[in-house]
């Protein structure tokens, strides 16, 4: 047998509706946290994309027309371990802020391609500033 204080409990839950859910199970990120969370993403978006195009522009070709593949060696696997970093933090924003899931694939994969990652920044940047600035409580289904 449970006790009274349970069984008042159990009633109570039964009938709460979704919007009632305790906040604890909402868990909605306050607009402190998907600020901190932007701040972090936009270093690591502007650190990959630079790594990157130096990777690209400067260390390939010196490696194929100068024959200098000490650049690469070093550049490649720090970009390597940046972009690993930087998909842990678009992570983190996108799930902070509900960016809906396949845009936080396009934003993750825009550490891959040379100057993307500013272009895909800018954008994030715009669209969670704008969605904080809206009442801070980002819809997930836009």
């Amino acid at each position: 047998m449970t006790a009274p204080s349970q069984d008042q409990a159990s009633a109570a839950d039964a009938t709460r509706s979704p919007s009632q859910a305790p906040a604890a199970a909402r868990r909605s990120a306050t607009p402190a946290v998907i600020s901190k969370a932007l701040t972090r993403y936009r270093t690591l978006a502007y650190v990959v994309g630079v790594v990157l195009v130096t990777l690209v522009l400067v260390a390939v070709p010196l490696k194929y027309a100068a024959d200098v593949p000490q650049l690469v060696q070093v550049i490649g696997p720090v970009h390597g371990v940046l972009y690993i970093v930087y998909l842990l933090v678009t992570f983190d924003l996108a799930a902070k802020a509900r960016l809906p899931f396949g845009r936080a694939i396009l934003v993750m994969l825009a550490g891959t391609i040379p100057f993307v990652s500013f272009i895909a920044e800018r954008s994030v940047t715009r669209e969670v500033r704008a969605r904080l600035a809206a009442g801070g409580a980002p819809d997930p289904q836009s």
